[in-house]
């Protein structure tokens, strides 16, 4: 359980908020927002800078929540996970879980938490996240014929010692953790969620819950099928999901092509796509698919100009590709807590911006998205473009250039063309010999292509 000292360093966040006053109308929004989202945690009595409220006493907390509780519908249940008495009054930290039921304010309106805020829904996007809701929560559904037996104790324990460093929490019991994030129904019976995170081998009960892995670089017509199409390596992987996950991401990444570049006077592989968008791209689709349709595998799919991951079922809930950089849902909340427990999901509630971000740094074009009704495909394209990395500020070492022929580059980028004239206008300070030595080492370096002659030379592009 986090301290109060630790919440009070962190902002407000995606699961993360404070409420420094016995306000019921701002404690009930919070409790609609975390309920109808991720859940989260909630703190009474001090804002997000720890400045404090009017909380004095514990009974100022108990009634402020109890009313409002009353302006939520259906009520939400919380649980008061700590306390703490500070010289200024009392602050209560509150535990909101997610919830299977659409959870309106008194007012008539449904709030979720969008990033470090709330956000009232459209009519429409309350009929899409009201339609997620009824379905039930299909990952603590019972896996028909798995027993206790078909969970991988060292799967666990590896689990549990990494739960246990994260959260600085005293290990609890095998059974007693297993029941309490969804892993095992009352009865010790194998969930589908417990399957996927700890099953010695869940594609035994969830086939789909494998990954397919196609390489069709350099593909060509196959002679002895008409029609047909070669393709360089295919790859089938199983076991728990984070298990697919390392392998897959090995697979790719042995897979992709390599080129030499020089950063900060030393050499260094430079990947195809950058590693940790493709890693968040894969855990994603491993993670947000929708695990009731049975008839399709996460598919990731490699090509000479792209590589193309595709996620069974459509976007959850109020998520659309116009919105999916700011919003957040996660169709399968306890696998995602799963995995990030697992250390391979940084911070809830991230990735799709810095995914943006990387790819523009790389000078490659951002993510495209294909939503359709039953599948997510996110598609990376490998035309790589150096001047849109120099304006994403990436260090001049990396195109083993100087800060003045970056200018330079920049210049023709914008302009088609730079003379010696139109050089010396952008760096009036340096001497003329050393600007036209500038000029020489990017076309020695294949970066630039002169043109005419004397007084007519330019510069170009190559």
């Amino acid at each position: 359980m986090p301290s109060l000292k630790s919440l009070i360093q962190q902002n407000p966040s995606q699961r993360l908020a404070f409420v420094a006053d016995a306000d019921a109308d701002a404690i009930a929004e919070m409790l609609v927002a975390f309920a109808n989202s991720e859940g989260g945690s909630l703190v009474l009595g001090i804002d997000a800078t720890g400045r404090p409220g009017n909380i004095l006493v514990d009974e100022d907390a108990a009634s402020a929540l109890q009313s409002a509780e009353t302006l939520c519908h259906p009520p939400i249940i919380t649980e008061w996970q700590q306390q703490e008495e500070t010289p200024e009054g009392i602050v209560v930290i509150l535990r909101v879980e997610r919830s299977e039921r659409l959870h309106t304010l008194d007012d008539g309106r449904v709030v979720v938490r969008s990033g470090r805020e709330n956000r009232t829904l459209t009519g429409t996007e309350i009929h899409a996240l009201a339609s997620t809701k009824v379905t039930g929560d299909y990952e603590t559904q019972s896996i028909p014929g798995a027993d206790r037996s078909d969970l991988d104790d060292e799967m666990i324990d590896v689990y549990l010692e990494k739960r246990a460093n994260r959260n600085k929490q005293e290990v609890v019991s095998k059974g007693k953790l297993l029941q309490q994030i969804g892993a095992i129904s009352a009865d010790g019976t194998p969930t589908v969620s417990g399957i996927l995170l700890f099953g010695k081998n869940p594609q035994a009960f969830l086939p789909h819950s494998r990954c397919v892995f196609v390489n069709f670089k350099h593909e060509q017509v196959n002679d002895t099928e008409p029609g047909a199409i070669s393709y360089g390596k295919r790859e089938e992987i199983g076991g728990p999901l984070a298990k697919v996950i390392e392998r897959t991401f090995e697979l790719i990444l042995n897979q992709m092509d390599k080129s030499a570049v020089v950063r900060r006077l030393e050499r260094e592989e430079q990947f195809e796509y950058p590693p940790s968008v493709v890693r968040e791209v894969l855990v994603n689709a491993v993670c947000h698919r929708d695990y009731k349709l049975s008839g399709r595998a996460t598919e990731v799919r490699m090509y000479d100009d792209r590589l193309e991951i595709t996620s069974p079922g459509g976007l959850p809930a109020y998520i659309t590709v116009d919105n999916i950089v700011d919003e957040h849902y996660s169709r399968n909340p306890r696998l995602v807590n799963g995995l990030f427990q697992w250390k391979y999901i940084e911070e809830l509630g991230l990735g799709v911006d810095l995914m943006f971000a990387e790819m523009a740094a790389n000078g490659l074009p951002v993510p495209t998205f294909d939503a359709k009704p039953h599948s997510f495909k996110v598609i990376l394209f490998n035309n790589r473009d150096p001047m849109k990395a120099l304006a994403y500020g990436r260090q001049s070492q990396d195109l083993d250039m100087n800060e003045r022929q970056i200018k330079a580059m920049q210049y023709i980028h914008e302009n088609g063309s730079i003379s010696n004239g139109d050089y010396q206008t952008l760096c009036p300070y340096v001497g003329a010999e050393s600007l036209r030595l500038d000029l020489v080492d990017l076309v020695n370096k294949g970066h630039l292509l002169k043109i005419g002659d004397k007084r007519g030379t330019r510069y170009i592009l190559k």
